[in-house]
This record gives C-alpha cells, structure tokens and sequence, in this order.
C-alpha cells in the first residue's frame, strides 16, 4: 500500500526553519518562524500562563474527557475576548480545536458539509495553510486581490472589484487583524464597504483571527470581527490562542459559528460537535483550561493583558526603529510602510531573487515571498538587517 504514496509538496516556512539550523554561521539572523521572541530571542512563557498552570496543577483532580465540544467556560471566555458581546450569546455555535489550524480545518468541514459547491475566496497573498487545507478537501477556491506591491499597503480597489465575481452563498475568508503574511489591515470604513458587498451579493465571511492584542491592542484588534459579526446573520470566525498567550504547543484554538437565530445555532453546534468526533474526538483541554482560567481570574488577566501590551509595544517599537534605521540608510521615506504595517509581520515587496540574496550574503532569513517576523529583530541586529536590505537592492 504505501509504495502507492506520492511526495507531497514541502512546507517552505518548515523548509527555512531547517535550513535556518543548519547553516553554521553565528551570526545568521532568522526572520522566517511565526513566533514571538523576546530581544534574546526567547519565546517565553508568560507570566500568567505560569501562575494558570500551577492553580490547576493545585486544583485539578481528574485528566478524564472533557465534552466533544471543549470545556464551556473556555467557550464562553473566548467568545467574550473576541466578540463581547456583538452577538447575542443564543446565536453562536462553538468548539474547542487544536489550535487556529484546527479551527479553520473544522471551519472548511463544515462549509463542506453546508454547501459542497461554495467557492472560497482568499486574499492575494494569505497564509499558505489557508490554500493548502482547502485544496486537500477538493473545495472551490478563488482569490482577490489584497496586497499593493508597489505601495506595500492594501490594493482595496482592487479587492473589491475581484469580490464583484461572488455568488450567494460563497465564503470570503478575511483575516481579522495583523494581515499574515503582509501586515497591511484595511481600516473602518473600508470593513464597512466588504460587509456592504458581502450582504448584497449573499456571501458568508470567514475570519481569521490569529494575532488579537499584536496590533492595535486588544479591543481594537477585535473590531473588525465584532464589526463582521454584528453585521451578516451568519460568520465563522476562526480564532487562536497561540500567539497572545504564547501556548504555541498547546494548540489552543476556537471555531465560532454566528448564526441566524438560535434555532441554526443548535443546529450548527449539533454539526461542529459532530465534526469533531469524526476528526479528534475530544479536544485537547489543557490549553484551553490555561486560557479560561487566566481570562476568569481578573487578577490573572490584568497581568496577561500589561504583558501583553508589553509585547505588543516591542514589536510597534521595533517596526520604528526599523523604518527610521532603512530611512537613515536609504535616504528615501519608502521603507516607512514597516511601521504603519500590525501585527508580527511586514511584507517588505521584493523578490525570491533578493531574498535569496540576503541569505547567502548576510544569513538573513525571511519567506521567499519577503514575509519578515518583525519579532525576530532586535536593536542589534536592526542595522545588520536594513543595510542587508539596501545592498541587495531591494
């Protein structure tokens, strides 16, 4: 049997990661991984998941099942981080799932169960896993425009245009903060003209929403998806708690499903219940238990949230430093798109070639596509990093 296997395609951010650990140089740099790193390059565990962990090592007597759908008070706390209450409560279906990958694996089940003929319509460009997943499930899909090479900003025009080709009853799969792999977000009145469109022409959205609390803080991260939410009858969101509570290993993740009326929410609940058990039966808890115990402890939230907000003001800072250092280098304003760009991630808009070419020269590491880790910088290694830019003629 499994001579008839075929090679799959490699994951290029996995492929990076290996070549990253196997070059012997001291001082390469990597900018490729999608994790947060503190300026020694650490990605801690914060001090409130520490101080969870040991109230439930204290507390918790049985490692036994939790339900299909996940341990309810998690359900409930993330709904509340991400929605506060946009949406009534009776209108939303939800699940635990192994991480955001998993939510959005469960959100594309279930949208296959719904409606098998739906198109999914991404953004050009969007987080590899997004097409990869979706192509494995033999679904339709489709893009639109979204990223502006020349101006490293969003190309909204022609975004909207590309979205004119929707069908009812098509999905729209938007990212709610912190754009992976661009960081260019689309502001207030542009999410009030998509959800304008997306109601005329009877599509559903999707969002993604992976980075909460990494852009504009956490209530502000969040308003596009209220936004969404309190918009449509009905929304998936896809949500995860890997990068704002730093339990990437863990894989800690949401997939909530706004219905029409409570009568489709029990319905769509019956189904992602059932959805889970034919994938992983129960849930993974223990991330999950860590989350809810930190977001219903207000102590434990308040220092969850200042570190956060500690995080969040490194990276702004770090994006500063990095726009004024290539602005200092380069003598022109056109790199200053970094610090308006959320969120661990820029697009810096130029090609495999010179990407490449930093590499070999310098041991800098970033996605083919110039996709950087902005958390992967620090006042060290910002001048290294913008004259490797210049010298390869980006």
């Amino acid at each position: 049997m499994l001579e008839h296997l075929k090679p799959q395609p490699a994951d290029k951010i996995l492929m990076l990661m290996q070549s990253f650990r196997e070059d012997p140089r001291t001082d390469k740099i990597d900018l490729g991984v999608g994790v947060y790193k503190d300026p020694t390059g650490l990605t801690p565990v914060m001090r409130a998941v520490k101080a969870a962990e040991k109230k439930i090592w204290e507390s918790q007597n049985t490692k036994a099942y939790v339900g299909l759908a996940g341990d309810p008070a998690f359900l409930d706390a993330m709904i509340g981080l991400v929605l506060d209450g946009a949406v009534a409560r009776e209108r939303i279906g939800a699940v635990a799932t192994p991480g955001g990958t998993g939510a959005i694996r469960q959100a594309l089940e279930l949208i296959r169960l719904a409606s098998p003929e739906a198109t999914v319509w991404l953004s050009n460009p969007t987080w590899p896993n997004h097409p990869s997943v979706i192509k494995y499930l033999g679904m339709k899909m489709a893009e639109y425009r979204y990223f502006d090479e020349a101006t490293c900003g969003v190309d909204f025009a022609g975004m909207m245009a590309d979205l004119q080709g929707l069908r009812a009853g098509d999905v729209v799969l938007l990212h709610g903060c912190c754009h992976n792999p661009t960081g260019a977000n689309l502001d207030a009145a542009q999410w009030d003209e998509v959800i304008a469109l997306l109601k005329a022409k009877g599509a559903v959205p999707m969002v993604d929403i992976a980075y909460q609390g990494f852009g504009d803080g956490l209530s502000a991260d969040a308003a596009a998806t209220r936004m969404v939410a309190a918009g449509m009858d009905e929304v998936l969101i896809a949500a995860s708690c890997s990068k704002n509570f730093g339990i990437y290993r863990e894989r800690t993740g949401i997939l909530m499903a706004v219905a029409r009326d409570e009568a489709q929410a029990k319905l769509a609940q019956a189904n992602l219940a059932f959805l889970n058990r034919q994938n992983y039966s129960f849930p993974p808890d223990h991330g999950a238990r860590v989350v809810s115990t930190i977001l219903g402890d207000p102590v434990l939230r308040a220092d969850w949230e200042a570190e956060l907000e500690e995080i969040r003001g490194t990276m702004l800072g770090l994006r500063t430093q990095l726009a004024d250092e290539l602005r200092r280098q380069s003598n022109t304003d056109r790199f200053d798109f970094i610090a308006h760009h959320r969120g661990m991630f820029s697009r810096i808009g130029t090609t495999p070639e010179k990407v490449e070419k930093m590499r070999a020269d310098s041991g800098i590491y970033m996605v083919s596509d110039s996709r950087m880790n902005i958390a992967g910088l620090n006042s060290d290694t910002i001048p290294i990093i913008a004259k490797a830019i210049i010298d390869a003629g980006v």
